[in-house]
């Protein structure tokens, strides 16, 4: 519901900008420069502070305390919680100034904690959580929840319709080709051909038997650290089959509807990833090994990197 009213400034409040949308609240002791531009039905709480070159979007809730600085980008049904850290300077001096501020942005829908601190040229994704205290010191994805200093991944949030349980190996059974549909438009989890021995395991790769393509690429992920995040992308064309040669990883894949984790922790489950699934990798454990088979060589036009453009692509 969007409202028709003219913006409202508390007598205690003071807006220097003419580009405020109608519906949109500045409440007592906030201070929004002349530069700003402020959507429609946002709520600005007091002792908010909003500085020149800042771009806020419709319906957005700034909560007390908070301070936007030149080079803040936010979009529509943002939520801010009070004394949220912005900054746009990585290296800032007194009286020295950049030619031009980073430009951190925040996607549509996405929240922000309570005392969180985002550094500056950071982008957090549409739908994404910001855990209360958190230090964000790089890219959020999409719809992932984030907490910690830094602030780590610890798990991907809703998406229409929700479907963020995490997909566990056990749920297959131990039968060889076990499979197990994911919500996510031609996705699934199998259980990979295994034989165990006195002497060990063996888990054959096939075209066919498990991998359900022939692999033109193979490639493995490893020592990655456990705050930081792989993939963020799609593939056009690209069929992809991941498993956890050693340790493990969680995975999210997204049609751009519909959401799944899956906790890859044991080398016998495979992970098929159809065209046009947007998948990130990340919690790795200390030892984890991402096996990744790929249908296609590589080519730098088939991958999609930007969410939004997926969204697009994936006509959602």
């Amino acid at each position: 519901m969007t409202s028709d009213a003219p913006p409202f400034v508390h007598p205690a409040g003071l807006c220097e900008s003419t580009h405020v949308g109608s519906g949109t609240r500045v409440w007592a002791f906030a201070h929004v420069l002349p530069g700003a531009r402020i959507g429609r039905d946002c709520n600005v709480c007091d002792h908010v502070f909003i500085e020149n070159d800042v771009v806020v979007g419709d319906a957005v809730t700034i909560k007390c305390g908070v301070q936007l600085w030149d080079g803040l980008r936010i979009g529509d049904n943002v939520f801010i919680g009070p004394n949220a850290t912005f900054t746009n300077d990585l290296h800032p001096r007194s009286k020295q100034y950049p030619e031009t501020f980073a430009e951190t942005v925040i996607g549509d829908g996405a929240s922000i904690g309570a005392n969180a601190t985002i550094l500056p040229g950071i982008r957090i994704g549409r739908g994404a959580m910001v855990g209360a205290g958190a230090v964000v010191t790089r890219d959020v994805p999409a719809h992932a929840t984030v907490v910690g200093n830094p602030a780590r991944v610890i798990k991907r949030g809703e998406v229409r319709p929700a479907s963020d349980r995490m997909v566990r190996g056990g749920v297959l059974g131990q039968a060889m080709g076990s499979r197990l549909d994911l919500p996510v438009k031609g996705c699934f989890v199998e259980r990979l051909p295994h034989f165990v021995d006195s002497r060990g395991s063996l888990v054959p790769l096939e075209a066919g038997k498990g991998v359900p393509f022939t692999p033109q690429r193979l490639f493995l992920v490893n020592d990655v650290p456990g705050s930081s995040i792989r993939g963020e992308h799609a593939h056009r064309a690209c069929e992809q089959f991941m498993i956890a040669a050693h340790g493990a990883l969680s995975v999210s894949i997204d049609d751009g509807a519909t959401r799944a984790e899956i906790r890859l922790d044991d080398p016998t489950i495979g992970l098929y990833l159809a065209p046009m699934t947007w998948g990130t990798q990340y919690d790795f454990s200390p030892d984890g090994v991402l096996l990744v088979a790929a249908s296609h060589t590589y080519d730098a036009d088939d991958y999609i990197r930007d969410y939004d453009l997926f969204i697009s692509e994936a006509g959602r």
